[in-house]
């Protein structure tokens, strides 16, 4: 695997700055960070300990949605700026609010 990372001193840019460049470009392409991970070996974990380590974070997310559900905990923010769930095209006819909480989260559950 062959990659080139190639930079070329323009007019009166200083050879710091083009060094500098080079460097910003090479880190870029994500080739040292690579190298530096190969360079021990490292053993994969067996498929055992994937699977418990599934289990206990399907167990986490199950628990965790109960206790919202029943207002024990709050509902943490939604990270990356999206609902589960929904598209995440808004269509131009609805008159939705801009707003990140949706109708009826913030209402207090009843019985």
């Amino acid at each position: 695997m062959g990659i080139n990372a190639e930079v070329s001193k323009s007019g009166s840019e200083t050879t710091l700055t083009t060094i500098r460049k080079f460097s910003r470009r090479v880190q870029g392409t994500g080739l040292v960070k690579t190298m530096r991970a190969r360079r021990y070996f490292s053993r994969g974990t067996s498929k055992i300990v994937k699977k418990k380590h599934a289990l206990k974070l399907l167990k986490r997310r199950k628990e965790h949605t109960r206790l919202v559900k029943e207002g024990k905990i709050a509902e943490s923010p939604v990270r990356g700026g999206r609902i589960l769930g929904h598209s995440q095209h808004k269509t131009s006819g609805q008159g939705e609010s801009s707003s990140s909480t949706r109708f009826g989260e913030s209402a207090p559950i009843t019985r």
